[in-house]
């Protein structure tokens, strides 16, 4: 008979122990900060042993655990594995979680493709702009944008994230032409944007200290490009995302800078899974399906 602690208990000391902070294991693991002390409390209580010293910030691992945490790790490890097994056994639904943004200006547009080539799988997608967490979530892979260098997860990079002001035909003739300096005084969608100011230094302008500007404020860039096309603004937009509609003359670009903070889409999924066959699929659609509509290198 196993003589385990309460696995809850467990489970809060593998997250504290790999963040050092019970700040950011509560948010991994959805609970208040005072909870995650809790069972922290309880855990040590019943090994009779403190397992962490608390400091300033953070909280350090004492050398009892030190000794558990790796092994407690490769056992949720092996636990999910053991899941990730059951899971692939079910081929035919791949779930995929991305952001609003990415669904709505591609990848949405794309799935046809991939359906049409694999008709025996069923595609499910989430939109939502917040992390996925594998290990609660029932999800396959994700699409998320950052800097990369998520521990435990496997990572391709899919495309660079930049940006540059973009507007309707109608809105440039009615406010053009413009300089830089220019979009301080029109119409800007989402003001709050930090892009924003980032973009106008590059061009060389003084960004007035202060709160942002009053405006509309919207909560994904698929939104800000279609209020572009609408003429209520200028929006700060990603090229990539918005081809077809400047091909097309439904947005126009001012200006020839794009900038970037370094910022790029992933396709992201949990080391243990990398052989599953409907991930690998996936994966080989999407990389494929990304490098025809990327630039050419000049």
């Amino acid at each position: 008979m196993r003589r385990l602690p309460p696995l809850a208990a467990i489970r809060v000391f593998e997250a504290t122990a790999r963040h050092e902070n019970f700040t950011s294991a509560a948010a991994e693991l959805g609970m208040t900060q005072a909870a995650v002390s809790y069972q922290i409390k309880l855990l040590e209580e019943r090994l009779g042993v403190p397992l962490f010293r608390r400091e300033k910030r953070r909280v350090v691992l004492t050398e009892a655990g030190r000794r558990a945490a790796p092994q407690i790790t490769r056992a949720f490890d092996a636990i999910d594995q053991a899941f990730g097994a059951v899971r692939a056994d079910d081929e035919g639904v791949l779930t995929v979680s991305t952001s609003n943004t990415f669904a709505n200006t591609w990848l949405a547009w794309r799935l046809g493709s991939f359906q049409m080539h694999h008709s025996e799988m069923a595609v499910r997608l989430l939109t939502s702009d917040a992390l996925t967490d594998f290990a609660g979530d029932d999800v396959d892979v994700a699409i998320r944008a950052g800097l990369g260098g998520w521990e435990g997860l496997h990572q391709d990079l899919l495309l660079p994230i930049d940006f540059t002001p973009m507007c309707s035909a109608g809105f440039l003739r009615r406010h053009g032409p413009l300089a830089p300096a220019d979009l301080l005084r029109v119409p800007q969608i989402s003001p709050h944007d930090p892009w924003w100011p980032f973009w106008l230094r590059e061009a060389g302008v003084d960004v007035p200290a202060g709160p942002p500007r009053g405006g509309v404020r919207l909560d994904s860039q698929a939104h800000e490009g279609h209020a572009a096309m609408a003429g209520q603004g200028v929006a700060m937009l990603t090229p990539f995302f918005w081809r077809n509609d400047l091909a097309e003359g439904r947005l126009v670009r001012p200006f020839d800078q794009v900038s970037t903070r370094g910022y790029a889409y992933w396709l992201v999924y949990p080391e243990g899974r990398r052989g599953v066959t409907k991930i690998k699929r996936f994966r080989e659609w999407l990389l494929a399906e990304i490098a025809r509509d990327l630039p050419s290198p000049v």
